[in-house]
């Protein structure tokens, strides 16, 4: 049995996010029903084109779906999709984007009938808030979220990636608003309601430079293409042959690449060993290694840094990545069909060993249902649903996660799960906390207690508790397991060898546990030939093809984000973890999910994967334009260094935006009604989009913009959402008190159930702040044991200093 194959999907609306939540569930079985309007959702005529004119941004959102035609002139529409509600157990609603002609029904009279209805409604702003009738595109989302202003040449303008990622985003959030909920009303019965931000959505990728900046203030600038605060080297060079992604984190990754390159003087130089110093140094530093760089192919590099266990990957193309055969093999890229062309795109990234995803699928044709699908035994049925609990829990009440992740990855999953109301139990080591908490072992900075200091740490761990364990020691060992024998859910994001090292296996596990779900979230999977590669959130995204397609037609390779990798790798694994539990409370069986974190960002160049799959054609890069929109872009405002995205994401808002420049010939001139005729003066438009912006300061601009109907959007920086009065007006940056710290700012999920974001019921834990009570609570431990643990080190609170951990060590090896 698929995991998911009780279930039954109703997708309305045309939106991105809603397209890719549904494909998930598709992706594991569940039979879903797309609702189109006669001539089929806009989607369908999205950019990039297969030879025959499908659109492969639509492909990839909606294989293995069924499409049902209801034209809301039909009489019988409105009670047709009725039924097809009744019957389902999710509805997923994408109207508030883009209705897409769907009927009318009553929700509210569906949802009294039906208690257990699942609803997930998608909008770009949420209902609330002085953007909530903002009009918005993918890249306006994303300049307002952070994602572009620091992206590019310093003189500007600001570089920004083609559009699907708000998309993704969103849909993963849906996913887990939707599949928690599923998981909660086989609990409670509670069908829950869920109304989903697209704009909140994509803080998750951002939140990091956000809270950075908390700490540090307005220091963060747009630095050049592939160069970003707070470290350098982070970035993508040129080899004798192929591209190469670079990242040196560490002092002694530094040292380590100036050592392969043969550069023993920067090597050397005591005042180079930090990024931060780096940084004031670039154009030195890269005058050395770049020509250096070229003396070789990325392919040797590759092999020569991992070797050395430097963060180093080959950048690759999109043709490159199709023809990556083990990517094939893990089902990373899967066979496609689009009416009848055949080619590829990217599979599913939550690799459920027990209960694998489809790999691949075809494409619905306008109206046309999908087979059925075969199950062992006949066809999958409904499960059945508890009755109605007089109190509604949250969705993952009663779920316990033992959390042996660190940094950002594994931290921001598991943080979702106790968002959501599982006892999360966070994993430490007094000899090795959280990197998150810093890794400086100097007295001063141990004895300061600076590792309970660090806000990154903090936003990535609250809801959770906290206990020290040396996993290294039989005593550490043996608590682990009798932890995890009656835990639902296990997660690292440690190499794939950490754990079974430790005798922590899954093979262990299993046996000591059945219906326990692991996952490892390593950077390429626990079979992959580069299993043993070290890896950033910025190497992930170097790896995954996205690179490519970014930036102007003659230009390098361009990253977007820095460590965009790890809050991308943890939605994966949350919307993975969430997908193996719910069949894990279905039939008592865990399972092995073995999550490459570098496929999670293999999405985010689908359509390209798959038009190349079709055409063979490299893709074409439009820099800020847009293949669909005319005009389109990022233009200058008044002031230093401030810049407006402007998009026309249809002909209808082209007299708008004429009418707002003063064009009054524009309007009346029908040459121009198409983008496709507006193409051919184009940088007319741009120019005087440029005067009038310039004239202008971002807010006043987009104001203007907004007021007309106009999608547009102020490329912000970071720190600028701290103080974002949409994020302000629906409460979603909530203030806790911690320990260390004191009052700090959070983020919330994107989804909520309520007119306010879920509660954030505890602050994160200090290093073993919970020690004593999980360990006599939950495992009947006397005060004079765990006195005798704490004395042997094997539990603590407080972080040990370099000296200390060096004499431990020879105390334990002797």
């Amino acid at each position: 049995m698929e995991a998911l194959s009780h279930l039954r999907i109703v997708e309305i609306g045309s939106a991105a996010a809603a397209s890719y939540c549904a494909r998930l569930f598709a992706d594991f079985g569940a039979t879903v029903e797309k609702i189109e309007p006669p001539q089929g959702d806009p989607l369908r005529r999205t950019a990039p084109l297969t030879p025959k004119g499908q659109s492969a941004w639509f492909a990839f959102l909606n294989f293995n779906k069924s499409s049902i035609v209801l034209d809301p002139r039909d009489a019988g529409a409105p009670a047709r999709l009725t039924e097809l509600i009744a019957n389902c157990d999710v509805l997923i609603d994408g109207r508030d984007v883009d209705a897409a002609e769907c009927p009318a029904f009553d929700l509210a009279a569906l949802r009294q009938k039906n208690p257990g209805l699942i609803h997930l409604d998608v909008s770009w702003f949420g209902r609330e808030g002085p953007y909530a009738k903002f009009e918005a595109t993918d890249s306006t989302i994303r300049a307002l979220t952070g994602l572009i202003k620091l992206v590019g040449p310093v003189e500007g303008p600001p570089m920004h990636a083609p559009d699907f990622q708000t998309g993704i985003f969103a849909g993963l959030w849906g996913f887990i608003a939707a599949a928690s909920s599923v998981f909660g009303r086989m609990q409670d019965g509670h069908g829950r309601s869920s109304s989903l931000s697209i704009f909140e959505s994509s803080i998750a990728v951002t939140e990091y430079t956000m809270f950075e900046s908390f700490v540090h203030g307005d220091i963060m600038r747009r630095i050049g293409v592939n160069r970003f605060w707070p470290t350098f080297p982070v970035g993508i060079y040129e080899t004798k042959q192929g591209w190469l992604g670079v990242t040196t984190v560490t002092p002694a990754q530094w040292r380590a690449f100036c050592e392969m390159l043969g550069l023993h003087d920067l090597r050397d130089d005591a005042t180079l060993s930090m990024g931060v110093d780096r940084l004031q140094r670039m154009e030195e530093i890269e005058g050395k290694f770049i020509p250096r760089l070229k003396q070789r192919t990325a392919q040797e590099w590759f092999a020569e840094a991992l070797r050395r266990k430097i963060p180093i990957v080959p950048v690759p193309g999109i043709g490159d990545l199709i023809g990556d055969a083990e990517k094939r093999s893990r089902g990373a890229i899967v066979p496609i069909t689009i009416g009848n062309e055949t080619g590829f795109t990217a599979g599913s990234m939550q690799r459920l060993t027990g209960t694998p995803p489809r790999r691949g699928g075809s494409v619905p044709d306008i109206g046309e249902a999908q087979p059925v699908m075969a199950h062992p035994g006949g066809a999958a049925a409904r499960a059945a649903t508890p009755a109605v609990e007089a109190t509604k829990r949250l969705p993952l009440d009663g779920v316990r996660v033992i959390d042996f992740s660190m940094g950002w990855a594994g931290p921001i999953c598991t943080r979702t799960l106790a968002d959501l109301g599982a006892d999360v139990i966070k994993i430490e080591a007094i000899q090795y906390p959280d990197w998150w908490r810093g890794v400086d072992r100097r007295p001063a900075y141990v004895l300061e207690r600076m590792y309970e200091k660090s806000v990154r740490y903090c936003i990535m761990n609250r809801n959770k508790r906290g206990i020290t364990l040396d996993l290294t020691r039989p005593q550490g060992l043996q608590l682990a397991k009798r932890l995890l024998a009656d835990a639902d859910l296990v997660v690292d994001n440690y190499s794939v060898e950490v754990l079974p090292k430790l005798g922590l296996g899954y093979e262990v596990l299993h046996q000591l546990n059945p219906k326990l779900v692991m996952m490892s979230m390593s950077a390429f999977g626990t079979g992959s030939i580069h299993r043993d590669c070290r890896a950033y959130g910025s190497t992930l995204e170097q790896g995954s093809g996205l690179p490519s397609v970014v930036g102007d037609a003659n230009g390098p390779p361009v990253m977007s984000h820095i460590a965009f990798g790890d809050a991308v790798g943890g939605l994966n694994g949350c919307a993975a973890v969430l997908t193996a539990l719910i069949h894990a409370r279905l039939t008592g069986k865990g399972q092995f999910i073995d999550l490459a974190q570098i496929e999670c960002m293999m999405p985010f160049a689908a359509p390209w994967i798959t038009a190349h799959s079709i055409d063979g054609r490299v893709p074409a890069k439009y820099g800020n334009r847009h293949p669909d929109f005319v005009p389109h872009g990022c233009f200058p405002c008044a002031g230093s260094d401030n810049w407006i995205v402007v998009a026309i994401s249809s002909d209808a808002m082209w007299p708008k935006l004429c009418k707002l420049l003063g064009r009054s010939d524009w309007v009346a001139d029908e040459a121009l009604k198409s983008a496709t005729a507006r193409r051919r003066i184009e940088n007319e438009i741009e120019a005087a989009i440029a005067a009038w912006a310039s004239a202008r300061t971002p807010d006043d601009a987009m104001n203007a913009l907004q007021s007309a109907g106009v999608a547009s959007g102020v490329a912000r920086l970071p720190i600028e959402l701290l103080a974002d009065p949409q994020l302000h007006a629906r409460g979603f940056i909530q203030e806790i008190d911690r320990a260390f710290i004191g009052r700090h700012p959070q983020p919330s999920m994107p989804f909520r159930e309520t007119d306010r974001p879920f509660e954030i019921r505890s602050a994160p834990p200090t290093l073993g702040e919970h020690n004593h009570e999980i360990l006599a609570g939950m495992l009947g431990l006397s005060a004079a044991e765990i006195d005798q643990l704490a004395r042997d080190g094997i539990i603590g609170t407080e972080m040990l200093m370099e000296e200390q951990l060096v004499t431990t060590k020879k105390r334990v090896a002797g």
